[in-house]
């Protein structure tokens, strides 16, 4: 898809992205949630279904990027898809993560994904 998006075109996108999770997420403050995850396990979680669902679905089954369920991401090691949230995939709609997340949320992330424990029932 290189060439696909204009630089502009590009930024504008990732910049929305980036600024929909820092104005839509929610508010946490103490408890587990239906599943028992703690407040910043919730919060990651509700990243993943809005922010990232945006572009790959909201069932992780793809969408602008690829699918996130455990049989689309193979092979790939949980550091290997750490590695692609923090650090983005250059010429495409995806973008760095760090800025935003810590690395332990990264790794977290990444963990979930792998697992299949963010794929919707």
């Amino acid at each position: 898809m290189k060439g696909f998006w204009r630089e502009d075109q590009r930024r504008i996108l990732v910049s929305a992205v980036l600024l929909s999770g820092l104005v839509t997420a929610p508010v946490v403050t103490m408890g587990d949630d239906a599943r028992g995850r703690n407040a910043d396990e919730a919060r990651l979680a509700n990243l993943v279904v809005q922010d990232c669902g945006s572009c790959h679905g909201l069932t992780l089954r793809g969408g602008l990027g690829p699918p996130l369920r455990p049989e689309d991401l193979g092979e790939l090691p949980v550091e290997a898809i750490a590695a692609i949230i923090r650090e983005g995939v250059p010429d495409t709609a995806m973008p760095p993560w760090k800025p935003l997340l810590s690395p332990e949320e990264i790794h977290w992330i990444s963990q979930q994904l792998k697992s299949g424990a963010l794929v919707s029932p």
